[in-house]
């Protein structure tokens, strides 16, 4: 569970974060475990928010670039994408690692009922 007070200083760093007044919104549980693993790297110290803000902000013009029509829809995507990028660039986890699990998850939830939790699995990695 992530702290009100490290979301809050998130949103007052990272302006562009989807939020009503009671913090930071999210459309599915994973943008929200997305928004608390950068909350933990960046409280281990692995980026500033500065430094995130950044490359979000690259992250977001990229997209918008390849046609992202910018609907706020996809705000968690990049948000993901610009997590794995700096993560990868920190050394935190190489891309190739980051591509593994990605893909392991994908196979997981392929065979998974709807509804039920989505567990990781050996034979997931191949």
């Amino acid at each position: 569970m992530m702290s009100s007070s490290a979301a809050a200083a998130a949103t007052a760093a990272i302006p562009s974060i989807p939020r009503d007044d009671d913090g930071p919104v999210f459309r599915a549980p994973w943008e929200a475990h997305a928004f608390a693993m950068a909350l933990t790297l960046h409280d281990r110290g692995v980026f500033t928010w500065p430094e995130w803000a950044a490359a979000l902000a690259s992250e977001i013009k990229r997209a918008q670039a390849a046609g992202d029509p910018d609907t706020g829809e996809t705000y968690y995507l990049h948000w993901l994408a610009t997590l794995e990028g700096l993560v990868a660039r920190k050394g935190v986890a190489s891309a190739e690692t980051l591509h593994r699990y990605r893909d392991a998850w994908d196979h997981a939830a392929d065979r998974t009922p709807h509804g039920k939790p989505i567990e990781l699995r050996d034979e997931d990695f191949c």
